[in-house]
């Protein structure tokens, strides 16, 4: 009799522990002059929660306004850990805000996954509690300067890039690829985000007459920065934007200043990984936006691989650890698979692309296997 009490009573046990949410946590700009990013990023995860829910999957997200600041950032790491109890945290998305958390994830042992950020350090620091989705600053790099010296022989490149994490570990990374492939670095500059005139600087660039001009920054200074180039008469072979604003929808809009740059980027609408073209349908659908950046495609990503694995493991923090470094996912992103290389710990190993401006809109030209459009090049003012 006692048997056939319990049964049923182990049965609905295991129902309602099948029904209890997973609590993760979220750090985002939602305020801020990253606040556009951080737009993209949050309806990445709506997207992402919408399909958890199709599978089955609870998630009780407890969502932090970081303001692209590291100390804010971390303050909301602090709250999300000890006051909130979440199983594991996604983001944030700046590259300083997310090393700074990455130590934070570390002291107390609470796995942390990074959507988007890209300076090198983040996973570098042997940290088993960090795990990142998104390619590095080296892989922006690398994918845009190797594809120039295909389309052409450039011999001489100009840096420029905001004095944050990401942009010095962008422009560090660049450097130290075009030193290994013979491209001569005849000017860097570093400037502080948000300056109101730069001029000075682009003239400088000028009087070098570089080659190809590889430039960090988010999408304010992006803009600006390309119209006083207009301004000044800077037309090098190619401008490169290592993603950020340039992979923008916003700059994209700036036809007058942005027709042909290059971005790399980490994905896009069309590109042939499972899922990718419905889930850019999808957002734009839902989002009434023309163009769909690769924020909200490594967001979504990200929230997808965490919350299947925290559920999996009933969100258990160290069994969501393990879990991260064992596992394999496969969708919008392609291939996700944590793993240890070249210095990395708990590194996703992703393929870049390149995308240009043309009229207005980011068309994907490089690698060719994975191109809709031929690059325009060299560059010239429309």
């Amino acid at each position: 009799m006692m048997l056939r009490i319990l049964a049923p009573l182990m049965a609905f046990g295991l129902a309602l522990q099948a029904q209890t949410p997973v609590k993760l946590g979220v750090i985002n700009c939602a305020t801020g002059t990253q606040a556009p990013i951080g737009e993209y990023m949050s309806n990445g995860y709506k997207l992402a929660l919408e399909d958890l829910q199709k599978k089955g999957i609870k998630v009780e997200l407890v969502t932090e306004d970081d303001t692209g600041k590291p100390q804010v950032s971390m303050s909301a790491m602090e709250k999300l850990v000890t006051r909130d109890r979440v199983a594991a945290v996604v983001g944030p998305y700046s590259s300083a805000c997310a090393n700074a958390v990455s130590k934070l994830a570390e002291k107390y042992k609470v796995p942390l996954l990074v959507p988007v950020a890209s300076k090198e350090d983040i996973t570098r620091q042997n940290q088993k509690y960090v795990f990142r989705l998104s390619a590095t600053t080296e892989d922006y790099a690398s994918i845009l300067i190797s594809m120039a010296q295909k389309l052409g022989k450039p011999k001489t490149m100009a840096i420029l890039n905001e004095n944050t994490d990401f942009g010095t570990s962008g422009a560090k990374s660049a450097k130290a690829y075009a030193a290994q492939v013979g491209i001569q670095v005849v000017m860097e500059e570093a400037y502080a985000a948000g300056s109101p005139d730069y001029r000075s600087t682009l003239a400088k660039v000028k009087a070098a007459k570089p080659d190809l001009v590889f430039m960090v920054s988010y999408v304010a200074d992006g803009i600006l920065l390309m119209r006083q180039a207009r301004e000044v008469g800077l037309q090098p072979q190619a401008f490169l934007g290592a993603g950020a604003g340039f992979a923008s929808s916003e700059f994209a809009r700036e036809q007058a200043i942005s027709n042909n740059v290059f971005s790399s980027t980490q994905w896009t609408t069309d590109v042939n990984w499972p899922g990718a073209k419905d889930f850019g349908a999808r957002y734009k659908a839902k989002f009434g936006k023309a163009e769909v950046p690769y924020h909200a495609a490594n967001a979504y990503a990200s929230m997808m691989v965490m919350a299947e694995a925290a559920a999996k493991v009933g969100g258990d923090r160290e069994k969501l650890r393990a879990e991260l470094r064992g596992g394999h996912w496969n969708g919008i992103m392609g291939e996700v698979r944590f793993i240890d290389y070249s210095g990395y710990t708990n590194q996703n190993k992703h393929q870049m692309l390149v995308e240009q401006i043309q009229n207005g809109k980011h068309e994907t030209v490089w690698p060719p296997e994975y191109g809709s459009k031929k690059p325009v090049f060299p560059f010239k003012w429309k």
